[in-house]
């Protein structure tokens, strides 16, 4: 780990602190951090996801819900 020494606006650490959870400023900034990371992450997978649909590479007409709402696929 890497020790730093930065400024830091105290209004947005604590209610990034509020949001995650967390107590101390050194658990919110490497709680938000892994956050960002995580949301991108998400992000380009649901992107590529999108992608591969479009190309054809992934068909969601073989999947249709079952009556009690759950998918069966019926390929």
């Amino acid at each position: 780990m890497t020790k730093t020494l930065i400024d830091l606006d105290d209004e947005a650490l604590a209610e990034a602190a509020r949001l995650l959870g967390t107590s101390s400023k050194k658990d919110t900034v490497n709680a938000a951090l892994r956050e960002i990371v995580d949301r991108r992450r998400r992000a380009a997978a649901v992107a590529r996801m999108r992608e591969m649909v479009a190309e054809g590479e992934i068909d969601f007409s073989v999947i249709e819900k079952k009556d009690d709402g759950t998918r069966q696929n019926v390929a």
